[in-house]
């Protein structure tokens, strides 16, 4: 049995594996889970009034429960060995595959500037870049009535100052945060800026730095397969016209309420 790799494409980390492994050419079974749109409509399973797609749905929901205990996405299954949490299946991925040095560095200073980065970046960007989208599209969603906007212009303060300190700090005046090429680092850090914009929110606006070097990243994974891995985040407005089983309205609105105090 080949490499199988559970996504939801909606998901950050999720987008970073695919681009990673569709770039280096890396063969695997996309398993489609998704977790983030039955979550919101109070599906069980995916699949409909159609049996045969239900069944199929029911199968693939409980493979991914039995692969990440979690029941979160990303997972990955290769053979008998299973897999979660993105960083983990990214270093994997680079080894196993042998994929080009720009990606993980072998060189032990380069390394630790990408491991650097990736342990800065969960309590700074990903702490406040992924909030966009609970304040802009998901409690309103859930509770029928916007924020105040002082919550969004918060939220805002601190994703500035952690993209101020990504800049100053791990981007300066390089290319890309090691130096001449992209790096798990990068390519990380883009799929969760890409979050904010998704819902309305142009982070890159006024950052012509930032710009740059999404381009860059853009042109170092290809166009075609980043706006693909994108597709689904930057249509998610349209999320904000679906009906939510109203059970579970009820039952997470006081919750979701509670996220951002």
């Amino acid at each position: 049995m080949g490499l199988e790799l559970y996504l939801d494409l909606l998901s950050q980390p999720c987008r970073a594996i695919y681009i990673f492994a569709k770039k280096n050419n890396i063969s695997f079974e996309f398993k489609h889970v998704e977790l983030f749109k039955d979550s919101i409509l109070g599906r069980r399973t995916p699949g409909g009034n159609n049996p045969e797609q239900s069944r199929a749905a029911q199968s693939q929901s409980a493979e991914s429960g039995k692969l990440n205990i979690l029941k979160k996405v990303p997972a990955l299954k290769d053979g008998s060995f299973t897999l979660s949490e993105s960083t983990a299946i990214l270093l994997y991925l680079s080894r196993k595959y042998n994929t080009p040095d720009h990606w993980y560095p072998s060189d032990i200073q380069k390394r630790a500037l990408v491991d650097e980065y990736l342990s800065w970046h969960h309590t700074n960007i990903r702490a406040n870049a992924p909030k966009t989208m609970w304040i802009k599209l998901l409690i309103p969603l859930f509770t029928g009535q916007p924020l105040p906007s002082e919550k969004l212009q918060e939220v805002m303060e601190g994703l500035s100052a952690s993209l101020k300190q990504f800049e100053e700090k791990f981007l300066q005046d390089k290319l890309f945060v090691v130096g001449s090429e992209i790096s798990l680092a990068d390519l990380v850090a883009v799929v969760e800026l890409m979050q904010p914009v998704g819902v309305g929110c142009d982070i890159f606006e006024g950052r012509p730095r930032l710009v740059e070097w999404r381009d860059r990243v853009e042109e170092a994974v290809g166009k075609e397969l980043f706006l693909q891995a994108h597709e689904m985040v930057m249509n998610i407005k349209e999320l904000s016209n679906i009906q939510i089983d109203p059970q579970l309205k009820a039952q997470l609105a006081p919750v979701l309420m509670k996220v951002l105090q």
